[in-house]
C-alpha cells in the first residue's frame, strides 16, 4: 500500500466531491424537489478516476490494494468531515444526514476502489 499517494488521493477526493456538490446542488434542489442525488453521484465519479490512478500504481494483489484504498478514502473523508465541518458545527450539504452519509459514501467508496482492483487483475485481450 502506497500511503503517501493513498493519503493524497483521499484528501482530493474529498475536496473535489466537496466543490462539485456545492456548485450543482442549486441547480439540481431547483429542478429535482426532495432528490439529493449530487453528493453520491460528485463521489462515484471523483472516487472512480482517483481509484483508476490509484490501483494502476499496483501489479500484484489489486483486488486487495483496491480494498485497502476504499478503506483509507473511506478513513479520510470522514476524517476531513469532522475536522471542517461536525465538529466546527458548519452547516453542509454533505453532513445535511451526516450517518447516512457516512453509510452510502464507504459502501460506494468499497465497491469502486475493489472492482477497480478486480478489473485490474484481468487480463483483457482486444482484438
Amino acid at each position: 500500500m502506497k500511503l503517501k499517494l493513498g493519503i493524497i488521493y483521499g484528501i482530493l477526493i474529498w475536496l473535489l466531491t466537496y466543490i462539485i456538490s456545492n456548485i450543482f446542488q442549486p441547480v439540481v434542489i431547483e429542478n429535482i424537489v426532495y432528490m439529493n442525488i449530487i453528493v453520491p453521484l460528485s463521489i462515484i465519479v471523483v472516487t472512480g478516476f482517483f481509484g483508476i490512478l490509484y490501483i494502476r500504481n499496483f501489479n500484484e494483489n489489486e483486488v486487495i490494494e483496491g480494498i485497502k484504498g476504499g478503506i483509507l478514502f473511506s478513513i479520510i473523508d470522514i476524517i476531513c468531515d469532522l475536522i471542517f465541518f461536525v465538529i466546527p458545527n458548519n452547516s453542509n450539504i454533505l453532513i445535511s444526514n451526516y450517518p447516512f452519509h457516512i453509510v452510502y459514501m464507504t459502501i460506494i467508496i468499497l465497491i469502486i476502489t475493489t472492482l477497480l482492483g478486480y478489473l485490474a487483475q484481468m487480463n483483457i485481450e482486444l482484438k
